[in-house]
Order: C-alpha cells, then structure tokens, then sequence
C-alpha cells in the first residue's frame, strides 16, 4: 500500500538510530531457528517506553518465548515499515501502542498476513480497543493476553483515495473513515489542545469547522443499492460505530459482519445539527441502551432523515469537487473519489482469555 502521511502528533523522531532494526532489548539480532518471538511497535511520545518495554520482556520470558523485538514510530513511519520490518524478523506475534493512527498503521501491515495483533491502549481516543471493549488500563493486562489469551479474526476496510491529479492510494481502516466536514473537524483541532485534553479537543475542532463548513452534492452507491445523491455535510463509512462518552455514531456496525456500514450526515440548516445530535446521544445512545429490544429505536432512518444509513460490502463515494478525508481520525488530504471494500475476517487479534467481542 502506498504510504502518505497523517499527522505528526501521531508519529514522533527517535534519537537512537538503532531502536527501528530488528533488535533485543540487548542489542542482539533476531537469528533463524529462534524460539517464538514478539514484537512490539509503539510511539515513543505516547507511551512509558521503559515501563511497557519491560512488560513485554516479562512476559515474553514467562511464556517462553524470545527476547522481544522492539521498533519506535518516527515521523516518516507512522508504523507500517516497522511492522514489515518485524514481519521480516519472523515475529510470531505483534504488540502495538500508540495513538489510534499508529493502531491503523500496524494493522494496514498486518492484515491478510495471519500474525496476531495486541492492541496495548496508549492514546487519547483508543477506538478500537473501546468498540472491541478492551481493557484501557493497566497495560500489562493487554500485553498479557499476547501470550496468553484468545485469538479472534475481525474485519478490515480498505480504502481506494483518487486525487484530482489522477493518482491513487490505497489505505486500510480498522474504525472508520469519512469524507466532508468529520475530516475538516480532525484538521481543525489544536494538537497542543488534544494532547493536554485528549478526545475532548475535538469538541473544539467541531466548533471551528461547523460555522464554516458547506453542504456538498455527493453521489454514492453501496453494493446491492442503486446510486444515490444527496447533499451532504459528511459521509462516514465504518467498520465499528462507537465513539467516546458514550457516543454511538453508528450502532448496527460491527468488525465482524463482514459489511461497512454508511452514513450520510445531511442536516438541513445549522439547526438541523440538532437532528444529528438527537439521532446519536438520545436514540442511538440513551434510548437504545434502556431499550434495546424495541425495534422502534433500531431503524436504519430517522424521522427528518438528518442521518441516512446502509450497509454493505462495498461503497462508492463521488463528490461534486475535492473534499477533505480521515481515515481512524488521521487527515489523509484530499479526493474526488472514494472506494471502499471489505477485507473479511483480514485482521487476527489477540484478546484476554474468555473476553467476549460478538457484541462488537
């Protein structure tokens, strides 16, 4: 897949130029014929380097296996080469721990592949692991079940970008991705402000973006449906549906069906963001919860049709002109054209032993 940058709060520079090769905690080089062996890619910015480097260790010597290998993100490596480096390497097993930009990384290089992904919670919105209602703290918890613990295989999206000038990149997504004003909101957030409040920040990124943001004509056609338009404020397009707080953005989603679910945001007005918010935090989130077995809440429409759902193994998105996209909450610049597929049960992760994901 072709790399293209996010951005660089997610990513950090390394002043030991030898933490990125295939390395022991002692220096040593992995040597064929190996005992099992982990690898864990985390940033450097995100994480207590020595406390989780040491976890591993433990638990890789408890189990067994090898010394682990360790690799640090950079600014031009958000987290793929590492992980191709330490599939190189012959890790049986890989770890990761960053923000969710690192997590989409990692996973990119992983899926199709086989070897088992931990995720080890460590940024300001950990999506994945909170849809897969995985435990956020301590870290040891995660970094255990690498060795010990379940292995459950989920979905993946891939996403095909078109530019303007013709080219195209293709790009994986383990949460969800989106086209429009979502997109302009992550570019509009102070990253000094996310890293002192987290997922909070976005709050003011929102702000900033909904008093300039302008409706666009998109056309979209999701596999099994006829081609649609409609003007929009953002279309989403998502493996898993839940947000922070609480939120649930898209409820049917799961990482498991193999399907992508979308939704069209199209609020008419600036009041018509109310619709939108009632839709998420009343009907998808309060009224779902205490009563879910009503199939009243569990329509695909709402009444005004502020939010529009569907759902199927593929989506194409086509807008009037260029529009800003995220994929898992990086910027990943702008496209004429998105295509989106599935890759079914792509990803293998490791989870604690007995955690139920069927939910998910």
């Amino acid at each position: 897949m072709t790399h293209a940058s996010a951005s660089d709060e997610e990513a950090a520079s390394t002043n030991d130029p030898g933490t990125d090769s295939p390395v022991d905690s002692a220096g040593h080089e992995a040597q064929p014929g190996d005992s099992k062996r982990a690898a864990l890619v985390y940033n450097p910015i995100k994480v207590d380097q020595d406390a989780i480097r040491a976890s591993v260790e433990r638990e890789s010597a408890a189990a067994g296996w090898g010394l682990p290998l360790f690799f640090e993100t950079t600014v031009d490596d958000l987290g793929q080469l590492a992980t191709r480096e330490a599939l190189e390497a012959g890790a049986d097993a890989v770890l990761v721990a960053g923000g969710d930009g690192t997590v989409r990384a990692v996973a990119e290089a992983l899926t199709g592949t086989g070897v088992p992904l931990t995720i080890v919670p460590s940024g300001t919105g950990n999506l994945l692991a909170r849809n897969l209602q995985l435990p956020l703290s301590p870290p040891d918890a995660m970094v255990t079940a690498t060795f010990s613990g379940d292995h459950e295989t989920i979905d993946v999206g891939i996403a095909e970008l078109r530019r303007a000038d013709g080219s195209r990149h293709e790009h994986a997504f383990v949460v969800m991705g989106g086209m429009g004003m979502d997109a302009a909101m992550i570019a509009n957030t102070n990253g000094d402000l996310k890293k002192r409040l987290g997922w909070i920040a976005y709050v003011d990124g929102a702000a900033r973006s909904l008093w300039s943001a302008k409706p666009f004509r998109i056309l979209y056609e999701v596999s099994g449906q006829r081609m649609r338009t409609a003007r929009v404020q953002s279309v989403l397009f998502a493996n898993c549906g839940s947000l922070p707080a609480g939120l649930s953005l898209i409820p049917e989603a799961s990482v498991a069906d193999g399907q992508l679910d979308v939704a069209v945001i199209q609020p008419k007005g600036f009041f018509g963001w109310f619709f939108v918010w009632r839709r998420v935090a009343w009907i998808n989130g309060f009224l779902r919860r205490h009563f879910h077995r009503s199939r009243a809440f569990l329509k695909l429409r709402t009444a005004d049709n502020a939010i529009v759902y569907s759902r199927g193994t593929t989506v194409e998105i086509m807008p009037e002109a260029a529009q800003p996209v995220q994929l898992d909450g990086d910027e990943f610049g702008e496209a004429v054209r998105i295509e989106c597929r599935v890759e079914q049960k792509g990803l293998v992760i490791a989870i604690p032993a007995g955690h139920d994901i069927s939910g998910a």
